[in-house]
């Protein structure tokens, strides 16, 4: 591999680290996380708190997935961090939702607005088996 290549590769990592970081923050900005926080506690005094504890988690587990760090964890334990990392993911698709008001409009065009509950059990439950089949047998 010639240097010019490794510059190459060098320029279009950069720029997709970018990008990601740019869809991230656009991301955090428009589901208005840190003011909504700082709504539900109380505490407009700790707003700069509340960002740098994101930029900060940003940086730290940027910094351990480049250095491919392994934490040896017992085998109880795991099941508690999954579940804990499927939950936020879960709020955060739900916090998008909300934001664009998927929902109420796909009930409406579908004409089931009086079984929105229904929908919105379904919707969750496909969620779910889909992660369990992806899991259990292995389905990229």
């Amino acid at each position: 591999m010639t240097l010019l290549d490794e510059a190459l590769l060098a320029f279009i990592g950069l720029a997709w680290g970018i990008a990601v970081g740019s869809g991230f923050v656009a991301f955090i900005t428009v589901l208005d996380i840190v003011p909504r926080l700082v709504q539900l506690t109380g505490t407009p005094d700790k707003i700069r708190v509340y960002e740098m504890a994101i930029i900060s988690g940003v940086i730290l587990f940027t910094w351990i997935d480049f250095r491919e760090w392994l934490i040896g964890l017992t085998p109880w334990i795991i099941p508690l961090l999954g579940g804990a990392m499927g939950i936020f993911v879960g709020m955060l698709a739900a916090a998008l939702t909300e934001v664009v008001n998927v929902i109420p409009i796909l009930a409406k065009r579908l004409g089931v607005q009086d079984r929105l509950m229904v929908l919105l059990i379904m919707m969750a439950l496909g969620k779910v088996a889909g992660s369990l089949i992806q899991s259990l047998f292995s389905i990229i």
